[in-house]
C-alpha cells in the first residue's frame, strides 16, 4: 500500500506526497515533494522560506534525501539564499559522485543548476531573531552588532533545546515496496554560523534501506549525531527486532546521554512492510499519516519515553 508519514508539520505537504506517488512517482519523487511545499511555507519557521537565523541573522539550511532501494543518499548544509535545500540535496545524490556539499559548494551547485535566489530571512523570523537575542546580549551590541566579536559566548546563551527546533521529516514507500526519506530544516535558531545538526547526516538524522527500514530525525540535533540515531533504528530492525523494539532502543539510548543543551529527540520509522510510527523522548509531540485510500492525513501522537532529569 502506498504509505506518507511526515513530522507534524509535514501536514502541508503530505497531500502532494501521496499525489506524487499514486502518478506513478517513486518514493524519492514523494518525499521531495513533500518536504518542497514545507519549505515554501512562511509560516513554519523551522524549515525554507522564513526559517529562523543564525547568530549573524543570516538564514542558512540543510537537508538530506536518501533512496532505500539503492542506498544512494545526497545532502547539503548551510545553504543560503535557495528556498529548496531538498532539491538541491537529490541532485547531489543523482548527478555528483558526493552525498554532501555544504555553503558556498552547495550554492554554486544550486545556481548551476537554475535554482531560484530568494532572500530567506521573514520579517517574522527576524523578529524572533531579535527577541532571542534581547535579555542576552546589551541592547547597544544587538543594535551596532559588536556581539559578533564574541558569537561563541551568544551561541551558548541563546541556546534553549526546548524552543526553535525544528525540522520536516518524510518517509514514504511506493508501489515497488521502495522506501525513501527526506530532511529539510533551518537548525537551531541563534546557532554559530555553519553549524550542522543531524538534518544532513546520512546515519544520523536520516537513513533508508529498503530490505528493513528508515527513520529520521528532529530536535536536539547533536544528540542523534553522537549516537547515530536513524542509523540505529534501521540496524535494529535488520537484527531481527520490531519497529517498535528497536525505536525504542534507540530513543532510550538518547534518554541517557548526557548532554549540557539536552533537549527533546524525536524519529519517524517504518519498516520493509510498511509498519509505522513515530517516537519522542522529552515531551510530547505529533506526526502525520497519510495512505493511498484516506481522503486527508490524519494526525497521530508520537510514542513517549521517559527521559531521565539528569539529561537536564
Amino acid at each position: 500500500m502506498l504509505k506518507v508519514i511526515a513530522s507534524a508539520n509535514g501536514i502541508v505537504g503530505i497531500e502532494a506526497a501521496m499525489g506524487a506517488l499514486k502518478k506513478a512517482g517513486t518514493a524519492v519523487d514523494a518525499v521531495e515533494e513533500g518536504i518542497r511545499h514545507v519549505e515554501s511555507n512562511p509560516e513554519d519557521s523551522s524549515v525554507g522560506y522564513g526559517g529562523l537565523p543564525n547568530l549573524l541573522g543570516e538564514v542558512e539550511l540543510d537537508a538530506s534525501i536518501m533512496d532505500g532501494e539503492t542506498l544512494a543518499a545526497g545532502t547539503v548544509g548551510a545553504v543560503k539564499g535557495y528556498e529548496h535545500p531538498i532539491s538541491i540535496a537529490r541532485k547531489v545524490m543523482e548527478e555528483l559522485p558526493h552525498v554532501m556539499i555544504v555553503g558556498a559548494g552547495a550554492e554554486m551547485l544550486a545556481k548551476e543548476l537554475g535554482f531560484e535566489k530568494k532572500d530567506l530571512l521573514t520579517e517574522k523570523s527576524r523578529e524572533i531573531w531579535e527577541q532571542g537575542l534581547r535579555g542576552k546580549a546589551p541592547v547597544g551590541y544587538i543594535e551596532r552588532g559588536d556581539y559578533m566579536a564574541s558569537l561563541r559566548r551568544y551561541s551558548r546563551l541563546t541556546a534553549d533545546p526546548e524552543k526553535h527546533l525544528g525540522t520536516v521529516n518524510f518517509i514514504a514507500v511506493d508501489k515497488r515496496g521502495h522506501l525513501a526519506t527526506g530532511v529539510s530544516t533551518s537548525g537551531w535558531a541563534w546557532k554559530y554560523p555553519g553549524r550542522l545538526g543531524d538534518s544532513p547526516i546520512i546515519g544520523a538524522g536520516n537513513y533508508a534501506d529498503s530490505r528493513h527500514g528508515a527513520a529520521a530525525c528532529t530536535g536536539r540535533g547533536e544528540m542523534a549525531i553522537r549516537l547515530c540515531t536513524s542509523r540505529s533504528i534501521v540496524l535494529y530492525m535488520e537484527m531481527g527486532m520490531t519497529l517498535v523494539e528497536a525505536a525504542t532502543k534507540a530513543l532510550r539510548q538518547l534518554a541517557t546521554i548526557e548532554d549540557k543543551y539536552w533537549g527533546r529527540v524525536s524519529c519517524v520509522c517504518m519498516d520493509a512492510k510498511g509498519n509505522h510510527g513515530a517516537f519522542t523522548v522529552g515531551g510530547p509531540s505529533k506526526y502525520v499519516l497519510m495512505t493511498e485510500d484516506m481522503d486527508e492525513p490524519a494526525t497521530l501522537d508520537r510514542v513517549q519515553i521517559p527521559a531521565p532529569e539528569h539529561g537536564k
